[in-house]
């Protein structure tokens, strides 16, 4: 049907001598079609005629088509961008007449409500107008619908508040994805918190719930930070918990330095009391922000620790670790991680969870207070040793690496705990890895010399820097809100025994005579819920039997094994779609895989082609698309399935549909796997999906560039690098490289016409980004500098990274 009707409907919809009525069904007819079979209807021919329904005289019609043109515009914003003035114009003339002016379509004393608020999403799907007098007149009818919800009702009618809200709140959604307008972010957000104490629930809610996408914007976030009273009594006095929990989401955005203290302080107090649906989240919140904002790092330990003992069952292991990798990369924190632990740990009822923290400090840094009598060496093995019966096994086995730091810390005590490692519930034990640690523990013990003990069980180095992994945690949880969240299964979480090695493990090695791991620092990161990056196919990976960072400093049972028979597609292979979308992604003997890719927004649509090189079949074909550490909290990909057979000389071909939820670094993995003449044949290639292909070029004034730019001035907005020039400088291929990562060429702003300005928008799902850059040649020294300043931290960095393997 959609077929046959596809080209008949449009010239019903654009003919002058088609009546009203069917013009209306018309549009609403195409819509549905265009939702149910979207690859059936092309309206590009179409694209001017049903724009100018805008102006149709009929509201109706113009109702129906406004419908229309919100899902061809998503699908395809450049075609329909004209839409804009148009929009524009037709708004402003509901807006600033009189609810007598349109008696037909008016509800309520409200002029059109339906049309007004069609029109306010329709202009969210472009960036704020570029021509200066239709930016104007927007901004006009956006201060006169702010204007008017200040008025007295008119009705005290609930259909008539519901009207005018309705209006409202769409019009601040559109200042919200405008963020170009302080004196209008101001005013959206003074009017959201006159809501925040309306006897309306559905009122309240919203009004958090856009107060939250408010605190993002550097314009609007003082004023949202005015109403943290108010939302911290929502938080204890609201009845509804799905209130309750946007005003958490609240405080969690308005958080900065200035106000971390007690806005933590506050959280923690509500926790006791917390409705157990939104413990976990408040959580992770509650780590991520003492992290983020900590000054004062002994505080930092102490707020930890205190949401251990609050909520001990809702932390998860992801929030322990980071606090045992935070201790760990600052000395000047440890002295204080270990007398805190030690004390915590005195109390009667003590979490588990905190004695794996105390007993992991505690292997570490325990030396650091065992000065004091209070906390002796052997107070300090009594105290964590008469925790060890009421613990789960994996506890158990992070407490025997504990004891074996203490023999190395602590000689005096070594008998003592030989004997504890010695005794038959640890020497045949029904759980393999404890029973495995006790033997090896002890031997170790009695075996190496002080020397070879000390270097094998010397302290931890420092972890690398990489996100946090409560964040991704966070994230992956409500990946729906602009606080992202869900939880992230790490590698430590794969079994039991892996997530006992979170023990204080061994950290370096270099022992004669044994042959070990040299690489423990790596296998240790991940343990501790660091997300490690993607590794080529030919890494070696942790034996799935033995998974104990232990085995890796005894001997060589669990030393890492190669993964054999993967082909790896080399890194410029990756690097060639920086600046392109189109091209053979892979090829060998047997197979070659292209790719064919297709960005809008924040939505990316890849076309996989996999062509048997051979005149055999290539059997029991699986392609598998992973999303490494947290990057499926990033991405959403969905794959469809192909025919597991390619016959000779045949091409197969994939659909993979990507959205963007939030920034991100690494790629997703494609491994393809088949069986040719009885081998199995592995592929391993990384997709051509970066963060630079979610951008959409920006356009816009030297006055507008330079006053965004200074305001980018935090370290981590800006992302600076000097590079060598690999390849001629010619200007038209700077440009063509520069458009290639989707960043505009913004001509006549940088006085030196060599240079190069550019600005551009990162489309996700959570946040739109802002980006500006700079690129400077120096032809002379053969040289470029490259400055990428953009609106969240991190990303200009990883967009420098980008765009450097292009010159």
């Amino acid at each position: 049907m959609a077929e046959a009707l596809g080209q008949e409907i449009p010239k019903l919809l654009i003919s002058g001598n088609t009546n009203d009525s069917v013009k209306q069904s018309a549009a609403l007819c195409m819509l549905r079609l265009i939702r149910n079979t979207p690859e059936t209807i092309n309206m590009s021919e179409w694209a001017s005629r049903i724009i100018h329904l805008l102006n149709d005289q009929h509201m109706g019609v113009v109702t129906a088509a406004v419908s229309l043109m919100h899902v061809l515009s998503t699908k395809n914003a450049e075609e329909y961008k004209g839409c804009v003035t148009l929009a524009v114009s037709r708004l402003s003339r509901i807006v600033t007449s009189a609810y007598t002016d349109l008696q037909d379509y008016t509800y309520y004393f409200v002029p059109a409500p339906w049309l007004s608020v069609k029109l306010l999403r329709l202009l969210q799907n472009y960036p704020p107008p570029d021509d200066p007098a239709v930016k104007n007149r927007l901004t006009e009818c956006l201060e006169t619908i702010l204007n008017k919800a200040q008025e007295p009702p008119k009705s005290k009618k609930v259909q008539h508040s519901n009207a005018k809200n309705a209006v409202l709140f769409e019009a601040i959604n559109l200042i919200i994805h405008m963020d170009s307008e302080p004196n209008l972010l101001v005013r959206a957000c003074n009017q959201l918190g006159q809501f925040l104490q309306h006897r309306e629930t559905n009122l309240r809610y919203l009004a958090l719930e856009s107060m939250c996408l408010l605190a993002t914007s550097e314009f609007s976030h003082d004023a949202v930070k005015k109403h943290q009273e108010t939302v911290i009594t929502a938080l204890k006095t609201e009845r509804d918990v799905s209130v309750r929990q946007r005003a958490v989401d609240l405080l969690y955005a308005m958080c900065d330095r200035a106000n971390v203290e007690e806005i933590v302080h506050e959280m923690l107090s509500y926790l006791e009391m917390a409705d157990y649906s939104i413990r976990e989240e408040m959580v992770l919140k509650v780590a991520i922000l003492a992290e983020k904002y900590a000054v004062d790092y002994a505080w930092y330990v102490d707020t930890i620790l205190n949401l251990i003992r609050i909520a001990g069952d809702y932390v998860s292991e992801e929030v322990w670790y980071r606090v045992i990798q935070i201790v760990i990369n600052r000395n000047d924190v440890q002295g204080y991680a270990a007398k805190t632990v030690f004390e915590a740990l005195q109390a009667p009822a003590c979490h588990e969870n905190m004695v794996k923290v105390g007993g992991y400090i505690l292997g570490e840094f325990g030396n650091l207070i065992a000065g004091d009598p209070r906390s002796s060496p052997m107070v300090q093995f009594q105290l964590i040793h008469s925790k060890f019966h009421l613990c789960s096994i994996p506890t158990r086995q992070l407490l025997l690496s504990t004891y074996v730091k203490f023999i190395n810390l602590f000689p005096e005590i070594k008998s003592h705990i030989q004997q504890i490692l010695r005794a038959d519930n640890h020497l045949r034990s029904a759980d393999v890895e404890l029973q495995q640690r006790a033997v090896e523990y002890m031997q170790l013990s009695t075996i190496a010399t002080t020397d070879v003990l000390a270097t094998v069980l010397e302290e931890m180095p420092a972890f690398p820097e990489r996100e946090s992994s409560i964040l991704a945690k966070l994230k992956k949880k409500r990946p729906d809100n602009n606080v992202e969240n869900r939880p992230l299964r790490s590698p430590a979480h794969t079994n039991n025994t892996e997530q006992a090695v979170a023990a204080p493990p061994v950290a370096k090695v270099h022992v004669p005579d044994i042959q070990v791991s040299t690489k423990p620092v790596a296998s240790t990161s991940d343990l501790l819920g660091l997300t490690a990056s993607t590794s080529s196919a030919k890494s070696s990976a942790p034996s799935a039997n033995y998974s104990g960072v232990l085995i890796d400093v005894l001997n060589d049972i669990g030393s890492s094994v190669s993964v054999t028979g993967i082909d790896s597609g080399p890194d410029d292979s990756f690097c060639k779609f920086v600046c392109k979308n189109n091209g053979v992604l892979f090829e060998n003997d047997l197979l070659q895989i292209g790719v064919k890719s297709e960005f809008r927004q924040n939505l990316c649509r890849l076309h996989l082609f996999y062509g048997n090189k051979t005149s055999f079949q290539l059997n029991s074909f699986v392609p598998d698309v992973r999303s490494p550490g947290v990057l499926a909290t990033q991405l959403s990909i969905q794959a469809k399935p192909v025919d597991s057979v390619i016959e000779g000389g045949a091409q197969k071909q994939q659909l993979i549909n990507i959205e963007c939820l939030a920034d991100f670094v690494e790629a997703p993995v494609l491994l393809v796997q088949f069986l040719y003449n009885n081998a199995v044949q592995k592929i391993h290639v990384r997709l051509p999906v970066m963060l630079c292909k979610f951008i959409e070029p920006a356009q816009m004034d030297s006055a507008t560039f330079f006053q965004r730019w200074k305001l980018l001035c935090q370290p981590s907005q800006e992302g600076q690098k000097i590079i060598k020039a690999k390849q001629p400088m010619d200007h038209e291929q700077l440009k063509a490289k520069v458009l290639g990562v989707n960043l505009s060429v913004l001509d006549g702003i940088d006085p030196n016409p060599e240079n190069f300005v550019s600005a551009g928008i990162i489309h996700t799902a959570s946040a739109q980004i802002g980006c500006l850059a700079r690129l400077e040649p120096n032809r002379p020294a053969q040289m470029y500098r490259l400055t990428i300043r953009a609106s969240k931290d991190g990303v200009a960095a990883r967009l420098c990274d980008l765009l450097e393997t292009q010159l």
